[in-house]
């Protein structure tokens, strides 16, 4: 790998982290069309760099807030930010749980599927138009509300569904406040992906070589700094209802993924 071309893919990375267009989803469908369905082994520590980069350019956008809840556990008293925290960590019990213990399962959804993909990406669109159509309200983020998003954040694993997507969406149509609702989601998944990583490392599955150092660095910069961006982007973006524009992109992209899959 090259400079030039882990400067495109932390990119890429960074917008689709946060963009609700579906990451994996994507990532299928380029290797169906290059013709290959499987990334090689020694691209695990490019993949962990880039979810770190992008961990944490949600933490920077976020820090006064992440501050704030940090401040109020030190304070090991029943109040808001103890509240939220244990909100975070029951968002994150259906994803871990699918994780753990349907991982074989999951992985018989990718592999050049790209009819699923398609399918997954129309029903995206359709989250995404319904979301944005929805009236703004000031209601908080309740602890059943915390799982059942975190339950689409589980049905978010399969490829073609946006998880950003999914979970913003999900939060706006059981009437939660739209920038609450993206600030819950964006937050929710730095456990994970800090998670992942952990588990990738201790796995012992990421061989570093020192010749790998310039485009992995490349790669951290780009996803970094288009992370950052993106983040910045799509909270103004759900703020001012403009999820439309992706619902119609979903569309499109999988409307063409489910042509090529059926008659190419």
């Amino acid at each position: 790998m090259d400079i030039i071309d882990a400067i495109i893919l932390g990119i890429i990375q960074g917008l689709t982290e946060f963009l609700p267009v579906s990451s994996s989803g994507h990532l299928e469908l380029g290797s169906a069309i290059l013709g290959d369905t499987k990334l090689p082994e020694e691209s695990m520590m490019f993949t962990v760099v880039l979810h770190f980069a992008t961990a944490l350019s949600t933490i920077l956008v976020f820090r006064k807030d992440l501050a704030e809840i940090f401040k109020g556990l030190f304070q090991f008293k029943w109040n808001e930010e103890t509240k939220f925290s244990i909100k975070i960590i029951i968002s994150m019990i259906p994803a871990a749980i699918v994780g753990v213990f349907f991982n074989d399962q999951l992985e018989q959804f990718f592999g050049g599927k790209i009819v699923f993909v398609g399918c997954m990406l129309l029903l995206t669109a359709v989250l995404l138009y319904l979301a944005d159509k929805a009236k703004n309200t000031d209601k908080p983020v309740s602890f059943g509300n915390a799982f059942l998003v975190g339950i689409s954040q589980a049905i978010a694993i399969l490829p073609g569904i946006s998880r950003s997507g999914a979970t913003i969406s999900t939060s706006v149509l059981l009437g939660i406040d739209k920038s609450k609702a993206a600030r819950f989601s964006f937050l929710m998944v730095v456990p994970l992906i800090l998670g992942k990583i952990a588990k990738d490392i201790l796995d012992g599955g990421l061989a570093y070589n020192p010749e790998s150092f310039g485009y992995l660095s490349a790669g951290f910069i780009a996803a970094f700094v288009a992370g950052y961006f993106a983040c910045t982007w799509m909270i103004a973006l759900v703020r001012r209802s403009k999820l439309t524009y992706f619902s119609i992109y979903c569309a499109i992209v999988g409307l063409i993924a489910i042509v090529v899959g059926l008659y190419l």
